[in-house]
């Protein structure tokens, strides 16, 4: 599956423009795209990043990493995803870095989402789905993320995000309508960011593969 991972990421270098500030997101897909990004890093200007370890690989590989208050709006967003559905629907954040992938793909003007043939689903939810959430709010959180969907949040102990806060994965969910879902869980007080990238979907998304598949 590495080499599928490997694939992907590697098509997802041609749409990198000359000059491009790319924003790059988190994952062992995503870390493919890095390296073959850095074989063409004396083309682009630098890079913004979803998460502390993706920063750390970009620096290795000498890629400027740059603040996304100073550069504005984005040209493109690559990124990895968990599940991925018909239509372009995502489930993202088991690496826990949800919250800043969302603010990068609301950045930017296309998002690009690299997978392996796993990733893709009919119907999203068999992988349990990452909730970003205030410390002070977790069991409260997990009581009407409950009431609302019917799925069961398990505190994944052990697990602080960059922006300090703690995830609840929602267990044993069939989300047929994503964008509702995923509005009906934001209201929720002391969710900071809920791993459903449905109102926000992705623009392309490429299969891993021989060749890789663009959808």
């Amino acid at each position: 599956m590495s080499e599928a991972k490997r694939l992907a990421g590697e098509k997802a270098i041609e749409y990198v423009d000359d000059g491009m500030i790319v924003g790059v997101g988190t994952g062992s897909t995503v870390a493919f795209f890095i390296d073959a990004l850095a074989r063409i890093k004396d083309r682009i200007r630098g890079a913004v990043s979803s998460s502390e370890q993706s920063t750390q690989r970009l620096r290795m590989h000498g890629i400027e990493v740059l603040d996304l208050n100073a550069t504005g709006p984005l040209s493109l967003y690559v990124d990895g995803a968990d599940e991925c559905d018909p239509h372009k629907r995502l489930i993202k954040g088991g690496g826990a870095a949800l919250t800043r992938e969302k603010i990068i793909a609301e950045a930017s003007e296309k998002f690009v989402c690299i997978i392996d043939p796993a990733k893709r689903v009919d119907v999203l939810g068999k992988f349990p789905l990452p909730v970003e959430v205030i410390p002070m709010a977790r069991s409260l959180v997990a009581r009407q993320i409950l009431a609302k969907t019917g799925g069961q949040p398990v505190w994944r102990d052990g697990v602080v995000t960059d922006n300090d806060n703690l995830i609840l994965d929602v267990h044993n969910l069939s989300i047929v309508d994503p964008v509702a879902v995923e509005a009906a869980i934001n209201q929720i007080p002391g969710v900071v960011s809920v791993g459903l990238f449905a109102r926000r979907p992705a623009d392309v998304v490429i299969v891993g593969g021989e060749p890789p598949l663009v959808l």
